[in-house]
Formats: C-alpha cells, structure tokens, sequence
C-alpha cells in the first residue's frame, strides 16, 4: 500500500497539520519550522501519489483522500499509546496530577467520582503553586490558571476562577498573607500592610486563621463559599479573575486511561464552577 512508502515521522507531522488546519499551529506542536512541513507534506503527497490538502488563503484543508488518511492515522495513534501505556497484568497505570492548593482539596474531596474500584488507575496529587514541567513529564495533567502556550501542550477550558475576602465576620481586620509568588500573594502585597499581617507559607493555614476568626483571606470563591463559619466581607476581586485549563502533553492524550481521568476531571471541576460562579 502507498501509506507504507511514508514513515512515521512524516504521518505525525501530516496528522500535526491537519489538526492544526495548517502549517503555524502545526508548527508550534512539533516544533518544525513552516517551510519544514511544506516541503515534507508536498514529499508525502508526492511519495503517496495522490493530494491530501487543499492549499488556502487562510490554512490547509483536508482532501477526501486526506481525511481517509487521517482518520487512519488517528487510529494508529490510539493504538500505539494504548501499546506504551497498558500497565502489566495487576498492575496500575501511575498518574500523577498537579494542581495548586484550592483545586487539590477539591479533587480530594471528590475522588470518589475521578478513580472507580474497577479502574486500574493510581492517581497521585502533586499539590504545588508552581507550574511543573510536563514536557517533563513532571506530571500527566496539570490544572492551571492560564491556557498552555508551551510547545506540545494541548489544553482544555474548563471555567472561570473568582475570588473574594472572607472571615468569620466582617470586623477581623488582620490578614493571613500567603508568602508565595501566585497572584493572589501579590494582591495581598499591595492591599495589606505588614503590620496588619500573619504570613504563612501554606495557603491552607491561611484558611485556618480564617476559620479561627484570627484573620481574614483571599480565597477563590469555590474554597470560600464552601466554607461554615466564613462570610464574604468583600465584592468578588477582578484582577484576580482567571480561566482554568486542564493541560496535558500531546503524546499523552491518547492515552484511554489519560483521557478517562481528564473526562472525569473536568466533569468534577465544571460542575464547582457552575456551583459557585
């Protein structure tokens, strides 16, 4: 068959391109310069003997010849990660989660809906403020507050983060005062003197000075609402609103298990957003 006379390389990029409906968005996910996938799809076509794109003004578009080809692709992408990815008989397929603080306690809270007694999925939650390398694969899936411009990322929206000042009532005047670089810790910077703080290095201690009536605090509104014995003593803070993304690296999003986890994920997370929007 012609498909054989093409290697993987240039089916993956092929697959790139169409995905990206041309050769920019193409180009950021592989890493290849414009010209590069020009000239190689212009190869394959040439090497396949038939036309796989319609060249226009404002991106590539499939050929019938090319959406044969690339739904054939796309199934033996599948197939391959679900290859790497099976775990041996009775063993578990580790996948690891970072998220910050605030959506780690919500996916805790909420495991039962993300990991069923029959999935032979290990979830491990890596709770961090920073973002982690997942070209890296420091992690599987990342939840965070922007989309991902990172090479070989792909991202999915998941809602909208609002925050707002709670305390057990609206006279505490003390702030808790996380000491990390979020941009929460940098509203407190600039709205809170020293001398009317408590720093803490965990933003979970900062909710439980809050819950002792010792300190108000900043807090996304899905953590603040939640809370018996908080009020809100303040309007919801619009510099501090952020879209939440849920990231995970191209290679891996084929992956069924990588996929189901992110389904439920977002299902968990979508649901807190309509709850406390």
């Amino acid at each position: 068959m012609n498909e054989m006379k093409a290697n993987w390389d240039d089916l993956r990029l092929f697959a790139a391109v169409a995905r990206g409906h041309g050769l920019a968005k193409a180009s950021k996910a592989t890493g290849k310069s414009a010209p590069t996938l020009s000239r190689r799809m212009l190869d394959l076509e040439r090497s396949m003997g038939r036309e796989l794109f319609r060249r226009l003004p404002k991106g590539y578009e499939l050929t019938g010849q090319g959406q044969a080809l690339f739904d054939r692709v796309t199934k033996i992408e599948t197939g391959i990660s679900a290859i790497w990815h099976a775990p041996a008989p009775g063993q578990r397929t580790l996948i690891k989660v970072s998220a910050g603080t605030w959506t780690t306690k919500v996916l805790c809270d909420h495991m039962d809906a993300i990991v069923g007694p029959e999935d032979s999925i290990l979830v491990r939650l890596i709770s961090a403020e920073e973002v982690l390398d997942m070209g890296r694969r420091q992690a599987a899936i990342g939840v965070r507050n922007r989309r991902p411009h990172q090479r070989g990322l792909a991202g999915r929206k998941v809602g909208r983060v609002r925050h707002a000042v709670y305390a057990a009532h609206a006279d505490v005047r003390i702030w808790a005062r996380y000491t990390g670089n979020t941009p929460s810790a940098e509203w407190h910077q600039k709205h809170a003197r020293d001398d009317e703080c408590i720093e803490v290095t965990n933003p979970r201690n900062a909710l439980d000075l809050a819950l002792a009536g010792s300190a108000r605090v900043v807090l996304p509104t899905f953590i603040g609402d939640a809370q018996n014995g908080l009020v809100r003593v303040s309007e919801t803070i619009e510099a501090l609103d952020s879209d939440q993304w849920l990231v995970v690296h191209d290679d891996d999003r084929f992956s069924p298990e990588i996929r189901t986890t992110v389904d439920r994920i977002y299902d968990v997370l979508h649901q807190l957003h309509r709850d406390y929007s």
